[in-house]
């Protein structure tokens, strides 16, 4: 199946992901980051898979699917010639052993269903020893175990278990999938009609909280879900995507592994909940972060696991033929030794952004953000591999640069506005200084438009940030320059490129193309918007939501060659410049940081309808 054929389903540990045939083709338990029981994704069944559906079909244009309201169950109907079925499916947020649930109902007349189960521990390696134990199986390899009640019986054979049945109308059947580690005993079954009230209560009483009620909310709802969906919830950590090695160019090796806390990631994604109204989701990101960057501020990671680990070795799994043969198959992810100075600045602007929201002081945490700007001021003048993780040579990335801006200012603004306690001259002195060098460095004059890194020629969407961190106000006339050179020269079909992908181009150390980069078409509506273009950045942005699929989800880019969403699904950093976007052009989003620089007061223009 196509990515944008499959939709979510999660409990705030771990996620899954469900076709529109009715086949679990991803899943890893019991967190984010552990290894596939599902993961047909990157392979076939073979490799594990759970498909449940109308006997004889499994074809993925036959269902009509959607969210039970504001919520992440599942529910898909199929039509047949005997009657209609419906298919429930979610994980319960009980957070004690993970649980995958199938709810199967007879809508009307009855009809023939089918399932077949494959569980493969460690991404498809390992096939389980399977027992039955008082009428559930228990399958069991190494460290995982999962117990599987099913309410029809369940025939082996062929290292799958399958099953035919009937459902007439009203009839409810419930399949309950339960992880847990081998060593333990049992766990206690759970009421899954009980557990499906409960979730959905959940969901309900999130999204009561929603401070949002701007144009295009379904879209807004829909990504605030989704990005809850991918916090891990026992330490307030937050992955860039559920899932490892969806290319973003098929059949090529721009495959990673995304089921990591990013600290970039999730600081953007901070940054759309808090503006949404949800505030605890930042306190608990907080724990996390000071539990997870403890130690010398020299030590500080890009990423980091949903607990905290630091060790994220890169691995390649040969035994996967990859997504549509896209090789290799990765797990972990060389980048978390990488040198990106521009996290400095997310994670301060982030902490900045709770304090005026109201969440209330933390000395330690201003004593680790002491810390970071202590190597910001030893470290800011050095090359790095930037926003985009390039695998070829360091250079002085622009955006780099003026995030380092980014954390000198909000480390002053805490001081002037919260009366914290620091250097605040010398750190003024510095934040000037950083502004100065990269309108000098960065902007090259004859065509009126900051570059990719110093001295170089090539554009990169990432400079569209500049008026959006308040670096520059938008009305100056080298943020207008910028904007409109990237307009002109990096988008492609309709769309933002981050950089220019060519044969001879050595800025990212890799073959092949790319899609392109969603986030990026996002912060030019959001760009064209603040220079007061409004009328194209609706154009855009509504182009832009049309490319989600059925149930409202985005990968990390869209190939228009294809036609087709490519890279790590759903991801955080395609919805969170969504919500950005839509309380932009809503107005809902406040005036961006003012003045701290030369070059003006940073706040957002008024738009036609406010002049």
């Amino acid at each position: 199946m196509r990515i944008e054929d499959y939709a979510l389903i999660g409990d705030m540990q771990s996620a899954a992901l469900v076709g529109r045939n009715g086949s679990i083709d991803w899943l890893c338990l019991p967190k984010f980051d552990s290894p596939a029981c599902f993961a047909a994704l990157l392979g076939d069944k073979h490799h594990g898979q759970w498909w449940l559906g109308p006997a004889g079909s499994r074809r993925p244009d036959a269902t009509r699917r959607r969210y039970k309201g504001d919520s992440l169950v599942l529910e898909s109907e199929w039509d047949t010639p005997d009657g209609t079925v419906r298919v429930t499916d979610f994980m319960p947020t009980r957070h004690v052993n993970p649980d995958l649930v199938r709810i199967v109902e007879g809508v009307s007349g009855t009809v023939e269903m089918a399932t077949e189960i494959r569980v493969r521990f460690d991404y498809g390696r390992i096939v389980p020893w399977v027992r039955r134990t008082d009428g559930l199986l228990q399958a069991v390899g190494g460290p995982d175990s999962v117990w599987l009640h099913s309410p029809v019986p369940l025939q082996g054979g062929d290292y799958a278990h399958k099953a035919r049945f009937r459902v007439a109308e009203g009839e409810r059947l419930a399949f309950v999938f339960t992880w847990h580690p081998s060593h333990e005993a049992r766990p206690v079954e759970i009421d899954p009609f009980e557990q499906l009230a409960q979730t959905e209560q959940l969901w309900q009483e999130w999204l009561g909280q929603c401070a949002y009620q701007g144009p295009w909310r379904e879209a807004v709802v829909r990504s605030l879900i989704t990005l809850k969906a991918l916090t891990y919830a026992p330490t307030g950590g937050i992955v860039a995507a559920p899932t490892t090695s969806l290319p973003e160019d098929l059949g090529g090796v721009r495959n990673w592994d995304y089921r990591y806390c990013w600290l970039r990631d999730a600081t953007m994604t901070l940054e759309a909940l808090i503006g949404a109204g949800y505030l605890e989701e930042a306190r608990s990101w907080r724990a996390w972060l000071l539990r997870a960057i403890a130690g010398r501020a020299q030590d500080l990671q890009i990423m980091y696991s949903v607990t905290g680990e630091r060790r994220l070795t890169e691995l390649e799994l040969s035994w996967l033929p990859g997504y549509e043969a896209s090789r290799p198959v990765r797990i972990g992810n060389d980048a978390v030794t990488q040198l990106q100075l521009d996290v400095y600045g997310e994670v301060m602007n982030s902490l900045y952004l709770s304090r005026v929201s109201g969440m209330e002081p933390d000395d330690r945490a201003w004593t680790i953000q002491r810390e970071l700007i202590g190597y910001v001021e030893a470290h800011w003048d050095e090359p790095d591999e930037g926003l985009w993780e390039v695998r070829g040579p360091r250079r002085h990335f622009t955006h780099s640069k003026v995030m380092c801006w980014v954390a000198l200012d909000r480390a002053v603004r805490q001081i002037e506005e919260f009366g914290r306690t620091g250097p605040v001259e010398r750190w003024r002195e510095l934040r000037d200084r950083i502004h100065a060098e990269v309108c000098h460095k960065a902007f090259d004059t004859a065509r009126g438009t900051f570059t990719q890194s110093y001295g170089s020629a090539e554009l990169d969407a990432s400079l569209l940030m500049i008026p959006m961190v308040g670096f520059l106000p938008p009305e100056d006339p080298r943020v207008v320059g910028t904007v409109e050179a990237i307009q002109r020269e990096l988008m492609a079909d309709g769309f933002v490129l981050r950089y220019p992908v060519e044969e001879d181009n050595d800025v990212d150390g890799l073959p092949g193309g790319e899609g392109a980069f969603l986030a990026c078409s996002f912060w030019m509506a959001e760009a064209l918007a603040m220079i007061g273009r409004r009328e194209e950045a609706v154009e855009l942005f509504e182009r832009l939501l049309a490319l989600r699929n059925d149930v409202g989800l985005l990968a990390e880019e869209y190939d228009p060659r294809y036609g087709r969403m490519v890279g790590n699904f759903p991801q955080a950093f395609s919805h969170v410049p969504l919500i950005h976007t839509a309380r932009a052009l809503s107005r809902s989003r406040p005036p961006y940081p003012a003045g701290g620089h030369p070059g003006g007061s940073g706040e957002a223009p008024q738009g036609p309808e406010e002049a």
